[in-house]
């Protein structure tokens, strides 16, 4: 194999690598411990019925808030675990909020709520909020405890499955 090849091959094989890094989990998120955790921003965002969700409706509840999009690979892939936490640890405290970034709005995402039931409140994000919590690439989620402050952070990855649901008892088990 001649030189040009290989770069064209090599060049490819990177190409795919970068388009297919957000379907893979990163390296674990350990749990910010409590004294070093920071203010999650808060939000103001409206879900399909038209009712505005915000931070503040979640106080003493730990939160998950999932940035997501119908487009995105792991951010689908995501879902179901969510939702299983959501079934697992509701009466426990927990609440998770999918924050749907789509271009198309409700337009978009609610063909695929309709077609993949969700038992967990959706909003349609904003640039504003995007801009808050820093969303470059998807998907990203937050864990937020119950004073309202960042937990652990999955950032333009998906989350550790494993270790998302340990975190989720340990604040649970924090009062």
């Amino acid at each position: 194999m001649n030189h040009k090849c290989l770069r064209i091959g090599l060049s490819v094989l990177l190409l795919l690598t970068a388009l297919t890094a957000t379907d893979e989990p990163g390296a674990p998120t350990a749990l910010i411990g409590a004294q070093d955790r920071k203010p999650a921003p808060n939000f103001a965002l409206k879900d399909s019925t038209g009712k505005t969700a915000s931070l503040r409706d979640y106080a003493d509840r730990i939160l998950v808030v999932d940035f997501w999009a119908t487009w995105c690979t792991g951010c689908k892939q995501e879902i179901p675990w969510f939702a299983e936490y959501q079934k697992r640890y509701g009466q426990s405290g927990l609440s998770i909020v999918g924050v749907a970034m789509d271009d198309g709005g409700w337009k978009v995402v609610n063909p695929f709520l309709s077609e993949h039931p969700v038992p967990y409140r959706m909003v349609l994000g904003d640039e504003e909020t995007a801009k808050k919590y820093g969303i470059h690439n998807l998907p990203d989620t937050f864990v937020i405890d119950r004073h309202g402050k960042i937990a652990a952070v999955y950032q333009a990855r998906l989350v550790d499955r494993d270790e998302l649901e340990a975190s989720i008892k340990k604040l649970i088990s924090e009062k």
